[in-house]
């Protein structure tokens, strides 16, 4: 009898379907990405499993080494890309459908993290107190007349270091140098809170123009309390040199540790698919990096912008001359 019992438990255990599962760490939070996720699994029947990390994505993943459960990682800004395949917790990888819908300059060209969607750090500037493309480039935010007018989160933070890495890219580090001691020396305050806090500040008459990234507009003006901020602005997108605006953007990684790599690299590939993408740039005001994927009409409203064509991986390499310039200038103080 229990030789029957034990037949009939194998053959069930045999019989039921072992679920795919992609496990995910992200640094975004996943109400902006879980539509997404859940039209994957529509389409597939791959179940998909995602924490939120907000800090300490690569520690957790350093300490867990082999035995991390995950699988892929989403997270913002090249410079925290590039810092997870630095800290060896990632694998490379070759699509031909990935490397078919991402442009060159927006994936790794060893294939360990791809781009997803970029933003570009554009400026907001005031609807009363500044003129329409007032602010032509970059190296604009040092001209004397904006002294006491610019307002900027910290010097420290991602973005404003990627943008910094991009000056030096461009110009070189004692002309970025001299760059943001410009800009620091036109600064109305402290440089403090986020990107949101410096559209309020312009709406507030604190400063005339701020540093930020576009997707902020979208997220504000679907914001009840901030909408009158938004509308208080408008955006201006400067070039850098004589090339483009500066972008960074949002990405993946494939973990070392992956155990099903081949449903994360479906997952991956969708991520890039046109419906995907079209569903990035709709619910998160984001600009597709698939060229015939279409930006939501919010967006185009905004303007149209030819980018940095400077590769990311170029930039990030640049991030700690970077950071040695903001110390040096004392830009948070």
């Amino acid at each position: 009898m229990l030789k029957q019992i034990a037949t009939i438990l194998t053959a069930s255990i045999i019989a039921t379907p072992v679920l795919a599962e992609v496990n995910i760490y992200s640094s975004r939070n996943p109400q902006l990405i879980d539509p997404i996720l859940e039209a994957f699994t529509a389409e597939t029947g791959i179940k998909t499993n995602i924490v939120f990390i907000k800090d300490g994505l690569i520690e957790r993943l350093k300490a867990e080494g082999q035995r991390s459960p995950a699988d892929l990682v989403l997270t913002t800004d090249i410079s925290n890309l590039n810092a997870i395949v630095e800290a060896g917790v990632t694998q490379a990888v070759t699509s031909d459908v990935i490397n078919a819908n991402i442009p060159a300059t927006f994936r790794d060209p060893e294939g360990n993290w791809f781009g997803l969607t970029s933003r570009a750090r554009v400026i907001y500037a005031s609807n009363e107190r500044v003129a329409e493309v007032e602010v032509a480039t970059y190296e604009d935010l040092t001209d004397p007349k904006w002294e006491g007018r610019i307002c900027t989160r910290s010097g420290s933070h991602n973005y404003n270091v990627g943008l910094l890495s991009a000056v030096v890219a461009h110009h070189g580090e004692e002309a970025a140098e001299q760059w943001l001691t410009g800009l620091k020396a036109n600064l109305a305050r402290k440089p403090q809170g986020n990107d949101r806090a410096q559209i309020k500040a312009i709406w507030a008459g604190v400063c005339d123009i701020a540093i930020g990234n576009t997707y902020y507009m979208g997220a504000m003006l679907q914001n009840e309390e901030q909408q009158a901020w938004a509308n208080s602005v408008t955006i201006q997108f400067p070039i850098l040199g004589d090339n483009g605006v500066h972008v960074n953007l949002s990405g993946m990684a494939m973990t070392k540790s992956s155990s099903n790599d081949e449903d994360t690299l479906r997952l991956m590939e969708f991520l890039t698919s046109e419906a995907a993408q079209a569903m990035y740039a709709e619910l998160n005001f984001e600009y597709p990096l698939l060229e015939t994927a279409q930006t939501s009409e919010l967006v185009q409203s905004w303007g149209d912008f030819t980018p940095d064509s400077t590769p990311l991986v170029d930039i990030a390499k640049l991030r700690n001359t970077a950071l040695k310039i903001v110390d040096r200038v004392n830009f948070n103080e």
